[in-house]
């Protein structure tokens, strides 16, 4: 069994990788792949990994003795999945494996939004400290969580994580239905309400159709003009263009985003601009703690594994059509 990696080093630096690379007799380790070359790489693979790499209907086309897809990461909408089936390709995500990470880097975001730890960290740094007449600043509005409500959508794993720690911060956590649901289940708020009732607004979901542009100019309007909106969740959930306005204006307090539609953003993004106040963006590293990386490793080879033993696990499609 040959296998290829497609863009290893978009798992970090520092990572033990024996037990990955000892599930196959073969490997063709590739740090990264440009589209034009995926098709050539994967022709002669049985086993691909990709992280963020696309694997489109013309690469399958391709890899005739292709037989397994490891997607190291949870989201797989840079696999075509329909592609993947008609050619009887079994493909496999990565789940759970960042849950710590991310929770903690939202809630860092969320703290530093809150504390406004940006801004005076910047004004330490520039003086003002040591020009003011009094032993501290207060130049910057400080807010409290603790009573506060946390609004969450997308309530699995991470989304439950963080409306844990926020329950320590003395927050009342209030959850959304699903994106475009017709019927609210008792336990859940509709999005649009959701907006409305929100100190924090925390974006755990998918980047689905019902997801695209869920968070836009509208929506925006909707919130609380002190409030803060986090995604580390995708990219395309938020409106950046919207969202760099509304700051601008003051329509809300501020926005954590560990996320943009395009990443790298080498054609900017409107969320770069140095004009907007409160805002950080962060480059898609919630995730990135080594624990959780060695994780995903682990969890990749374990696929592999279970593949070979005739039981494939996280199996997200399949040659029977799942």
């Amino acid at each position: 069994m040959h296998g290829v990696i497609l863009d290893a080093d978009s798992l970090g630096p520092g990572l033990d990788l024996a037990r990955l690379r000892g599930q196959l007799d073969s490997w063709d380790w590739h740090g990264h792949t440009a589209p034009k070359d995926t098709a050539t790489r994967i022709r002669d693979a049985d086993v691909v990994i990709t992280n963020k790499v696309v694997l489109d209907a013309e690469a399958f086309a391709g890899a005739s003795r292709l037989q397994l897809v490891c997607v190291a990461a949870t989201g797989v909408n840079n696999v075509d999945l329909d592609a993947a089936r008609g050619h009887g390709v079994t493909v496999c995500n990565a789940t759970g494996y960042g849950t710590p990470s991310v929770v903690q880097h939202t809630f860092a975001l969320i703290l530093a939004l809150a504390t406004r730890l940006p801004e005076y960290q910047a004004a330490v740094r520039a003086g003002e400290w040591s020009r003011s007449p009094f032993f501290c600043l207060l130049d910057f509005p400080i807010t409290e969580l603790a009573g506060k409500t946390l609004g969450v959508i997308g309530y699995g794993t991470l989304g439950q994580g963080v409306a844990a720690i926020a329950r320590a911060f003395d927050m009342d956590v209030q959850v959304a239905a699903r994106p475009g649901a017709t019927e609210i289940p008792v336990d859940r708020v509709a999005v649009g309400d959701l907006l409305e009732r929100a100190d924090v607004l925390t974006l755990h979901c998918p980047l689905t159709e019902a997801t695209r542009g869920l968070i836009g100019r509208a929506e925006l309007e909707r919130m609380k003009p002190d409030a803060l909106l986090v995604n580390t969740a995708r990219g395309g959930i938020v409106d950046e263009a919207a969202l760099a306005d509304a700051l601008r204006a003051g329509a809300i307090g501020g926005a954590g985003m560990d996320v943009l539609t395009q990443e790298p953003p080498r054609d900017g993004n409107p969320l770069l601009a140095d004009d907007i106040p409160n805002l950080i963006v962060t480059p898609h590293s919630a995730w990135g703690s080594q624990a959780a990386r060695q994780r995903l490793v682990e969890q990749v080879a374990d696929h592999i594994a279970d593949y070979l033993a005739g039981r494939p696990g996280n199996v997200v499609a399949g040659p029977e059509g799942s």
